[in-house]
């Protein structure tokens, strides 16, 4: 997975989501980071997260400063373990989402989703639960995603 972080135009650090189709069989209509499976020609996990990142929303890889990875953060429901890297990259870019897996790219600033954690009750496959949650606007994260969001969160706290 890439996290792409940027400035926006109003000075607002912020991130890069995509929201995955609805028909998906996997994670239908969930937003996540661009990222997915290492192919075999792939050096390593980063060239994976941006291999992906360009096939999903046409992130050129040679616009990403990779800054550092988050922790591997495990799937509960498909049992993955996901390799978050943080990358910077210039605001402004122009989005090519895939049109076989992504709805829609999102740019949200990391205050907006600070401000909208809670533990949340959820219904995922008839089972109700409760989780950490981050919401903005219509654009709930949660899962792995709020994990990695977690973790990047506690991170920049430290600096």
């Amino acid at each position: 997975m890439l996290v792409p972080l940027f400035v926006n135009a109003d000075g607002e650090p912020s991130v890069v989501l995509t929201r995955r189709r609805d028909d998906l069989r996997r994670h239908g209509g969930e937003i996540s980071f661009p990222g997915g499976r290492q192919d075999p020609e792939d050096a390593d996990l980063c060239a994976t997260a941006l291999r992906e990142a360009e096939e999903e929303i046409g992130l050129a890889a040679e616009g990403v400063e990779l800054i550092g990875a988050l922790q591997p953060t495990p799937t509960i429901a498909t049992n993955f373990a996901v390799y978050p890297f943080v990358g910077l990259i210039e605001p402004g870019q122009a989005w090519r989402p895939a049109e076989a897996e992504v709805a829609e790219v999102l740019e949200l600033t990391l205050r907006e989703l600070q401000d909208g954690y809670a533990r949340r009750p959820l219904l995922r496959r008839g089972i109700p639960f409760r989780t950490d949650t981050y919401l903005v606007g219509e654009n709930l994260v949660w899962g792995a995603t709020a994990r990695m969001l977690a973790d990047l969160f506690e991170r920049l706290a430290a600096l």
